[in-house]
């Protein structure tokens, strides 16, 4: 079966950009909440025996949603830390320079995604096939994954990430992350795992040995 990884920071340690209220919330109700429906879906069935990654391109339904959605927020704690965002320097600075013209036409872009989608959902910088970087928005529980692209930073849009925070203002709960939250090294390390060809981007998901 899964487990829940545990938060790699404590959950005051966002704050005030992140309150320990939400992510108590986020973490303990909805990311718990996903693992517990998804154990109890897969249980003495052969899903039981794969992996996230197996369930989230092979599975459908209920199965696919708590799946994914487990996988999302494992990947989603990743990409923030305290005393994040700012600007980085060297190799991640480089290709998003390549990529988008600079740092701060990254995080305009980002923002734009993220603050435009409709409804629940993630957004999120990856690698495609070609080695291009880009913004993808996906809707409810799906992920890059599922088009064989490379997740290197994700923010969660649903409302459950911010509301108590920032209610409807949206707009403020992107911008301290990408001014106070954001996880550089997060890029960093899932950009040298894709070149030397050992990416599992959910590395911070532990599961017990069956």
């Amino acid at each position: 079966m899964f487990a829940l990884p545990e938060l790699p920071y404590p959950k005051d340690a966002l704050a005030p950009h992140v309150s320990a209220r939400t992510l108590d919330v986020h973490y303990e109700k909805h990311h718990k909440g996903y693992l517990e429906k998804l154990e109890k879906l897969v249980r003495g069935k052969p899903e039981e025996k794969q992996t996230l990654e197996e369930l989230i391109r092979s599975a459908h339904g209920p199965i696919f949603d708590d799946a994914a959605q487990v996988w999302n927020h494992n990947f989603l704690w990743r990409s923030m830390r305290p005393r994040g965002g700012g600007k980085p320097e060297g190799h991640v600075r480089g290709v998003l320079d390549d990529a988008f013209g600079s740092v701060d036409e990254f995080k305009r872009s980002f923002a734009e995604a993220a603050n435009e989608h409709f409804g629940s959902g993630w957004v999120w910088l990856v690698k495609d096939a070609r080695g291009r970087l880009g913004i993808h928005n996906t809707p409810n529980a799906e992920n890059p994954l599922q088009g064989n692209n490379v997740p290197l930073l994700t923010l969660d849009v649903w409302e459950h990430a911010y509301y108590l925070d920032y209610q409807s203002e949206r707009d403020r709960y992107v911008r301290g992350f990408l001014d106070h939250l954001l996880n550089w090294d997060c890029i960093a390390e899932n950009l040298e795992a894709a070149r030397v060809g050992t990416h599992r981007a959910s590395s911070s998901v532990e599961e017990e040995t069956r």
